[in-house]
């Protein structure tokens, strides 16, 4: 219940400042500063040594891949019809690639399967952070503004080796074979404790609500992969493999939450449509408790 007040008084509170510009208005870049260089790196190197990669875990490790791959098949799609222009198509793809699997999905999965069950969301959660500190920062580089005519494999991969995230998570997986770096959880938990509260009200800094019908194609379009179909695509592998129990619900549950909040702030920090992503990220968090409650009950009848 606290994590959900939480992202209301986060929210909330970026809404109120951007009404009375208590805050300069582009304030929000250095939130978003703080979240992408200094807790995210915190939280690859907090939470990825300690993943352990069996193949009993094979589903939630193959699933996020699945979600990403249904999201590029389905953009294409949708962009055949629709001739999107590169920014907002790349930010469809992108959001809709990567689920909010951490600060929604644990508290979620907390609250309807236990905190017992919470290692296969953790699994979930930290390949879907692999896919964004990788895949999802190509993506966004290869098709941001700032790149170009220069865009080429050796801009991009320059880019990348620069992006703290990509290198938190490099040496998260790399650093443990050499030296103990547990000894920096206790600074690493706190630095990490900053990400979602700083994230939600960067968002809030950034929502316009009343900008939501000027969006709102691309809002259900998003909203509908992310929350419906992508969970949809993970019960059908799920199924195919011939899993059962909690294992498959809760890779299925992680699925179906809302859009990776860093991805949004991202993407928005490189001028790929940043209303919508910032109105998608809001506006899939209160529709998202209602299709996860869904999801549940669907998940009991048939696994």
């Amino acid at each position: 219940m606290v994590n959900f007040i939480l992202i209301i008084v986060c929210i909330l509170s970026g809404l109120v400042m951007q009404r009375f510009k208590i805050l300069p208005s582009d304030a929000y870049k250095g939130i978003n500063a703080w979240v992408l260089y200094i807790a995210l790196p915190a939280l690859s190197l907090r939470f990825v040594p300690e993943v352990e990669w069996s193949s009993q875990m094979l589903l939630p490790i193959v699933a996020p891949f699945v979600v990403w791959g249904g999201a590029w098949v389905f953009v294409n799609i949708y962009d055949r019809k629709k001739q999107l222009d590169k920014a907002p198509r790349t930010a469809l793809f992108v959001i809709c690639g990567l689920g909010n699997t951490a600060f929604i999905g644990f508290p979620m999965t907390s609250a309807f399967y236990g905190e017992s069950q919470l290692h296969y969301a953790v699994i979930f959660d930290q390949v879907t952070f692999l896919i964004f500190a990788t895949i999802g920062v190509v993506t966004i580089l290869k098709n941001s503004d700032e790149a170009g005519d220069k865009t080429n494999f050796f801009y991009v991969f320059k880019r990348i080796l620069r992006f703290p995230p990509f290198i938190g998570c490099v040496a998260a997986l790399v650093l443990p074979w050499f030296v103990d770096i547990s000894v920096m959880n206790p600074l690493l938990d706190k630095l990490v404790a900053t990400m979602s509260p700083m994230a939600l009200f960067s968002i809030g800094l950034q929502l316009k609500l009343g900008e939501i019908k000027k969006e709102w194609r691309l809002l259900s379009v998003g909203i509908f992969y992310k929350l419906l179909l992508a969970p949809l695509l993970v019960m059908v592998l799920a199924l195919s493999m011939h899993l059962s129990g909690n294992l498959a619900k809760i890779s299925v549950f992680e699925a179906g939450m809302s859009s990776h909040i860093t991805a949004s702030l991202l993407v928005s920090q490189h001028n790929l449509s940043p209303r919508y992503c910032s109105l998608v990220v809001g506006l899939g968090i209160a529709v998202g408790f209602f299709t996860s409650t869904a999801w549940y009950f669907i998940l009991q009848l048939i696994f």
